[in-house]
Order: C-alpha cells, then sequence, then structure tokens
C-alpha cells in the first residue's frame, strides 16, 4: 500500500514542482509578490510532504588542520552485503603526530550513516576516520542471505580485525549494545585487535533504568505482536524482493509520532519563512529534513533479536546474552578503557542506561572508565550540534590520546 500510494502520488508532485518552479521563475512577475511566493510555498510543502527521501551523500570533500584546507577522499576499504566500511582519507600535505584511529559505529535503526555527517565532520581535524555505511536491507537480494544482531557483532570484530590494533570504536545509539558485545568477545579471546577503547553514546545499555517510551512499548508487547505488525516483506521492483523486513518508513512514523506537534509547528514555520522569502531558516529546515526524512529498512530477523535481546529480555545486563552459543561477558573486559556520553533530556535512551556499562565492565579500574553527561541536550544532541562540537567531541578525543600514550602492556592508564 506504502508503494502504491507513493506511485500514485508521483504525477500530483510533479505538478506541484511545475508549480513551485513557476511561481518561482524570475522571469515571472508574480514571483516578486506575497501571492506568487504563497504559492511557491504551497507547492513545495506538498511536494516534499509527499516525497520519498533517498540516500543522502556525506558531501565532506575538505577540512581544516593547522588553519589549513586538506582534501578529504571518501573511500570504501572493507565490504560485505549488508554493510561497507568508509575510510575518510585527509590528504595530509606534511607528517603530524600521529591522530586516533576512530571506528565511528552508525545506528542502524532505520537512518543511514549520513544521520553522522556532523560527527564525521567534528572528528576530521584531530582524527583518521572511520563510519560503517549500513546497507539498506530492501537493496540487498534475498540471495545474500540473512543479517542478524548475532551478524552485527561478527562484522564489528571482522572491521577491527581489518583495521587493526590502536583503534578507539564509537558506538552511536543502538550500536552500543553490539559495540560492548564485540570487545566483550575479543577481550575474552584475548584478541591483539581488541581496540584501544570504547565510547558509547546514548545506547540502550540496560533499559529498565529511567525507561523511556520506546522502552515501554517494548515491555507492553510479545514478540509475536511485533512479528506480525510490522514486519513486511519488501514489494516488486525492489532488489530485496521478497525479503522480511521493518519497513523505515513505520521506524520514521514512530519518532515522529513521538514528537508530533514539533514536526507540525517546524512545517508551517516551513510556510512562513517560504512566504517571507527568508532563504536561510527555509535551507536550515530542508538540510534538516533531507536527512530525516531519509529512511532504510531493516532485516525482520535483526529487529526482532535486538527488541527481544535488548529491550525485553535485558540479556546483556543480566548477564544471559550468547553470540552463537559463546557467553557474552563485560567483565572479561580489562585493556579497553570505557567512555559513556549521555544527554541531560534524552526521551529515547533514558538517563543512567548507558551510563550502565561501568558497573558490567567489572575488570577495569576506575581510571580506565569516564563517564559525561551534557547537559540541555536530548538524543540527537548527544552526537550532533553545537554542545557536541564544542563539549562532548574535546572531551571524547582527549580520552582517546589519554589512551594512546599508554602502552597496552601498562596496568593502569590515566584519563583526562
Amino acid at each position: 500500500m506504502y508503494e502504491l500510494n507513493h506511485a500514485a502520488m508521483q504525477p500530483w508532485r510533479a505538478m506541484a514542482d511545475a508549480t513551485r518552479m513557476f511561481y518561482q521563475n524570475p522571469l515571472n512577475p508574480i514571483s516578486r509578490t506575497r501571492l506568487g511566493r504563497t504559492m511557491a510555498a504551497w507547492a513545495e510543502v506538498f511536494e516534499r510532504t509527499t516525497r520519498r527521501y533517498g540516500k543522502p551523500a556525506f558531501d565532506l570533500h575538505e577540512t581544516i588542520i593547522d588553519a589549513r584546507p586538506v582534501p578529504v577522499v571518501e573511500n570504501t576499504v572493507w565490504s560485505r552485503p549488508f554493510c561497507h566500511l568508509k575510510h575518510f582519507q585527509r590528504d595530509l600535505a606534511k607528517p603530524r603526530p600521529k591522530d586516533p584511529r576512530v571506528l565511528l559505529v552508525a545506528p542502524m535503526s532505520g537512518h543511514y550513516a549520513t544521520l553522522l555527517r556532523g560527527t564525521v565532520e567534528r572528528f576530521l581535524p584531530e582524527a583518521e576516520v572511520y563510519i560503517t555505511d549500513w546497507v539498506d536491507a530492501r537493496n540487498v537480494p534475498v540471495s545474500d542471505g540473512t543479517f542478524d544482531l548475532d551478524d552485527y557483532i561478527d562484522y564489528l570484530i571482522a572491521m577491527l580485525d581489518h583495521l587493526g590494533p590502536g583503534t578507539h570504536i564509537v558506538g552511536v545509539c543502538q550500536p552500543s549494545v553490539p559495540v560492548l558485545a564485540a570487545v566483550s568477545l575479543m577481550e575474552a579471546r584475548k584478541d591483539p585487535n581488541s581496540p584501544v577503547s570504547m565510547t558509547l553514546m546514548g545506547g540502550p545499555i540496560d533499559t529498565r533504568c529511567n525507561p523511556t517510551a520506546v522502552n515501554q512499548l517494548a515491555e507492553e508487547k510479545d514478540l509475536e505482536w511485533f512479528r506480525d505488525n510490522v514486519i513486511m516483506q519488501v514489494p516488486f521492483p525492489n532488489l530485496g524482493f521478497g525479503r522480511p523486513v521493518y519497513p523505515g518508513f513505520l521506524q520514521l512514523t514512530g519518532f515522529m509520532s513521538m514528537n508530533m506537534d514539533r514536526h507540525m509547528i517546524a512545517q508551517k514555520d516551513f510556510f512562513m519563512h517560504l512566504v517571507r522569502d527568508d532563504g536561510d531558516s527555509a535551507e536550515k529546515h530542508r538540510e534538516f529534513y533531507d536527512e530525516y526524512l531519509a529512511v532504510m529498512d531493516l532485516t525482520a530477523e535483526f529487529y526482532l533479536q535486538t527488541v527481544k535481546t535488548v529491550f525485553m529480555d535485558h540479556s546483556l545486563s543480566r548477564g544471559t546474552m550468547t553470540h552463537r552459543g559463546e557467553p557474552v561477558d563485560p567483565g572479561a573486559i580489562s585493556r579497553v578503557a570505557l567512555m559513556t556520553v549521555e544527554g541531560e533530556n534524552d526521551d529515547i535512551t533514558g538517563r543512567g542506561q548507558t551510563r550502565a556499562a561501568h558497573r558490567l565492565c567489572t575488570s577495569l579500574p576506575d581510571n580506565m572508565k569516564l563517564h559525561y553527561e551534557q547537559p540541555r541536550v536530548g538524543h540527537y544532541g548527544v552526537f550532533n550540534g553545537s554542545r557536541f562540537r564544542n563539549e562532548v567531541a574535546p572531551r571524547m578525543l582527549n580520552f582517546m590520546r589519554a589512551q594512546q600514550s599508554v602502552t597496552r602492556r601498562s596496568p593502569m592508564r590515566v584519563v583526562a
């Protein structure tokens, strides 16, 4: 039905776009009147409201290092059917002190990895940045097999093995659980490619702490309810035709319904910005919603296993989580420093849910642990925006550098 409605609206969207261009054409004298701007605004709001938003680009071609512009090239350095590992290679003109090598694990929760564009941009002047670019399940043929939470953990371990020793891993939101699980398994095996540090940001390590509306929904329903109500098959003619998925548009609907009044006001304000010819404010709206409304499908097996393991059974925090029959024990972590970051006003991941990782990592001394709560930010502000750039990111980078300055053979590390 979603695909059919989208196809049925296509002629109307084309008409709205033509209307907008007509009333914005500088050769049309009406374009300089309030009536012309109003008609163009109605047309653009209609077209944007009914559009399907494609995957955005990172568009990070340059950064500033030592007050000079440095070209940045985006490369794929590792790839599997459900994920590509991207490296933002900086074309440095001269050698510089070794920057932290950071693996950013982007959320696989409906939005693309480009949601972390601001995160990557902030780290680029001071770090070698890699990011997990998850593939839309709608575009993965059924012949490429399934992908569940166990596979997700396997992917993370394979990426860390590919990057080698000395990597700092950062799990943003949803990946916090698989990141902690992957590091726990590597540490239990004494893997030489275990990361130097692990930073978990706004992640649901223990959703029993200050449960939010998202957590409460999982508690109120059983797994069969989710299977029956939110799992669908990818329709023709997508590459993943026949694959059972949790559609991205359902995920987006859930997110928007939590703050529907805010989104309605934003649309009204956008319309008025267009009518008043306030180009800067209108462009900020476009930039945000071009990203926010671009969604991807998740495989059914990954979504259902995550709901059960993380939100229903609380397996990791209760010490019952396993990975392909192997126990996942954060108490095995003894060489990987831990930092957790939370937002004071986070309505997706409640305060204390991420910090719970500290009590699970029982083998880490206190001077290898650091927790930071950012005042006056919600979930998105934990990893993006001005407070992230000015207050959160510097603390994360200082934490990583502090770990790099101490060898693995040292039993104690000093953190800033």
